[in-house]
C-alpha cells in the first residue's frame, strides 16, 4: 500500500523535505496562507555556508557556536556545516540564481559574527529565490498535492502516536488528513510581538499544535531580535538586512557618530542580541533616533547589490544610498522550538519538525546570521528521510541533550512554581486580550529587556486568557498566539540569567553554573 506523507508549511525546509518525499508515496503540503507566503520569502541575507577558499566546517561550526552562546548541541551543529555546502550546490545545480563573481563562482558576502565572507545571496532576495527554485521542483511531481489556505488547528494523537492532522479549510469547513508520518514545517513566531519582521502568518502555530498534542518543546526563551528593522513612524517594520552592514553600512547617532564599539569590540558586526540592545541604550543615552547611514559607499554598487531595500526606502521617500535610514530592533527569530534530535524525530512517533519551528538546539541561545535557510535544507531533506524508515519506539525514547554533567534537560513545570504567587497586575479569571494586547504585552514585557516584575505580568494576563473553548478560525488562531506568548513568558521567567537573545536585567550576567540547560515543557508535566 502507498504511504502517505503530511507537511504543514511551504516554507524551505518544507519544500526541501517534499522533494525528498515526492517518490516515497503520496505527499500532501498544506500552507496557511498562499503557497509562496513564508518567512523563506522574505529572508534577505543569504545562505551560509564554507564554499570559500579560506573557510571550512569546522571554521563555521566556530562561529555558530561562538554566536551561540554555551548553549548550541555540537552533533546538530557538525550535521550543518558538513552537510551544508553539499546542499547549496544541490541548489545551484538546480538553477538558482546566486550572485556571482566575475570567474563564474557564488559571491559571498559578511555577516555579523562570520569571521570570513561566507554567505551566498541573490541581491537581497535571496530567501524569495530559493523559494522560487524549490516550488517550481515540487510542483513538477505529480504525487505532490498542495491545499493553501488551510489553517491546522490539531495534531491527531492515538495510542501515543501521530496519524495526521485536522484543519479548516479554505471554505471554513474542518477536514482531516490522515497520513503515516506528520512534518511540521510551519515557521516562526515573531507575530507573538508587536515590532516583528516577520510576515502575518508567523503566528507560531507549529509549537502550539505541538505542545497541546503532548510533545516536548524547548529553549523558548531565546527569541532574537533583529537589531535593524525600519523604524520610521506610519512605515512598516520592513527589515533592513544584516548584510548591509556587512558591505560596510555604519549605525550612528543622532548626533552622527558611530557607537558599537562603545558596546562590543566588533563594532556594527557584533553579534545580533549585542547589536539590538546597543541601538536601544544609545537612543536613551543620547536621547534620539539611531540610524544606518551608507552615504561612505558607492550609491551605484548599494542599489545594484540591494536592490529589494532600495526600491521600499524608495516607496516612503527615502534614498538608501545617500539618506540616514532610521532603525531600531524588532522581533525576528526564534531559536527555540519543537524538541527534535538531528532527523527532525520529535518525542512523539510519527511527528517530525524541521526549520524555524524545531529546535535541533543548533542554535543554542542566538542564531548566528544566515544559517536559518540551511537550517531548512539540511534538516527538511534529513526529515524527509527519517519520515521513510521511521525510528524504534526504544530510540524516541531517549532523550536528544547530552547529560554529561554541562548538558542537561529541564523539564520545567507547567505553572508557577511551588511557594510563587501570582503578580499583583493579574489579570481577572476570564480575559478577552485581542491579538493585539497579546503582541503589545509580550514587546512590552517580554521583549528586549526582562525582569521577573514585567515577565510575571505577562505569564499571570496569559493564563487567565481562556482560550480552551475556541471553536471558530479565529478563535484557532487566538489560541495559538496566547498559546506561544505564555510558553515563552515562562521560560523566560524561569531562567534567571542572561544569555543570547534572552536579557535579564535583574540577572545581566550569564551563569554556566546554573543555567547551562535547556529548558523543556511538556503539556501537563509537573
Amino acid at each position: 500500500m502507498e504511504k502517505a506523507f503530511l507537511i504543514v508549511g511551504g516554507g524551505i525546509a518544507g519544500l526541501r523535505a517534499a522533494i525528498g518525499l515526492a517518490d516515497a508515496g503520496r505527499v500532501v503540503i498544506l500552507t496557511k496562507a498562499d503557497p509562496a507566503e513564508s518567512n523563506t520569502g522574505y529572508a534577505q541575507g543569504g545562505i551560509a555556508a564554507a564554499m570559500g577558499d579560506d573557510d571550512s566546517p569546522a571554521l563555521h561550526a566556530a562561529d555558530t557556536m561562538r554566536a551561540g552562546d554555551g548553549l548550541c548541541d555540537e552533533s546538530s551543529v557538525r550535521v550543518l556545516v558538513e552537510d551544508g555546502p553539499g546542499y547549496v550546490r544541490e541548489l545551484l545545480d538546480w538553477g538558482t540564481r546566486f550572485d556571482r563573481e566575475n570567474d563564474g563562482r557564488p559571491a559571498l558576502g559578511r555577516e555579523a559574527a562570520h569571521t570570513v565572507r561566507r554567505v551566498l545571496h541573490a541581491g537581497d532576495a535571496t530567501g524569495r529565490e530559493i523559494g522560487r527554485v524549490l516550488w517550481e521542483r515540487v510542483r513538477g511531481f505529480p504525487q505532490v498535492e498542495i491545499v493553501d489556505h488551510a489553517l491546522v488547528t490539531d495534531v491527531l494523537v492515538d495510542g501515543g502516536s501521530v496519524f495526521g492532522v485536522a484543519y479548516f479549510d479554505a471554505h471554513g469547513m474542518r477536514q482531516e488528513v490522515r497520513t503515516d508520518a506528520t512534518l511540521l514545517a510551519t515557521g516562526g513566531a515573531g507575530q507573538v510581538f508587536r515590532e516583528t519582521t516577520n510576515p502575518p502568518v508567523a503566528t507560531g502555530d507549529g509549537v502550539a499544535l505541538a505542545y497541546r498534542a503532548g510533545a516536548r518543546v524547548v529553549d523558548l526563551e531565546f527569541v532574537q531580535f533583529h537589531p535593524t528593522a525600519l523604524n520610521l513612524a506610519g512605515a512598516p517594520r520592513f527589515l533592513i538586512s544584516e548584510a548591509l552592514r556587512g558591505e560596510g553600512a555604519r549605525l550612528v547617532n543622532a548626533a552622527g557618530e558611530a557607537f558599537m564599539t562603545r558596546y562590543h569590540p566588533d563594532g556594527d558586526l557584533a553579534p545580533r542580541d549585542v547589536v539590538a540592545r546597543s541601538i536601544a541604550r544609545e537612543a536613551e543615552r543620547s536621547g534620539g533616533p539611531i540610524v544606518l547611514t551608507l552615504a561612505h559607499l558607492d550609491a551605484a554598487y548599494v542599489k545594484r547589490r540591494f536592490p529589494t531595500i532600495d526600491e521600499m526606502c524608495r516607496r516612503i521617500g527615502l534614498d538608501l544610498a545617500r539618506d540616514p535610514i532610521p532603525v531600531g530592533p524588532a522581533a525576528h527569530y526564534m531559536m527555540g522550538g519543537v524538541d527534535t534530535d538531528e532527523w527532525g524525530r520529535t518525542s512523539l512517533p510519527g511527528l517530525y519538525a524541521a526549520g524555524e519551528v524545531a529546535c535541533t538546539g543548533l542554535h543554542g541561545a542566538n542564531r548566528l546570521a544566515s544559517n536559518s535557510l540551511l537550517e531548512g535544507l539540511v534538516f527538511g531533506a534529513r526529515a524527509a528521510a527519517a519520515m521513510q524508515h521511521p525510528p524504534t519506539a526504544a530510540a524516541l525514547k531517549s532523550d536528544r541533550v547530552k547529560v554529561d554533567g554541562s548538558w542537561f534537560v529541564d523539564r520545567a513545570r507547567s505553572g508557577p512554581r511551588a511557594g510563587e504567587t501570582r503578580s499583583r497586575a493579574s489579570a481577572p479569571a476570564k480575559s478577552s486580550m485581542t491579538g493585539e494586547a497579546v503582541r503589545d504585552l509580550m514587546w512590552r514585557c517580554a521583549g528586549l529587556f526582562r525582569t521577573r516584575e514585567d515577565l510575571e505580568q505577562a505569564v499571570a494576563a496569559l493564563d487567565a486568557e481562556d482560550v480552551a473553548a475556541a471553536r471558530t478560525a479565529e478563535g484557532r488562531r487566538h489560541r495559538n498566539l496566547v498559546t506561544v506568548a505564555r510558553l515563552i513568558a515562562r521560560a523566560a521567567l524561569r531562567r534567571e540569567e542572561s544569555r543570547g537573545g534572552h536579557f535579564r536585567a535583574d540577572f545581566p550576567k550569564r551563569d554556566d553554573i546554573h543555567w547551562k540547560v535547556h529548558l523543556v515543557d511538556v503539556r501537563g508535566a509537573d
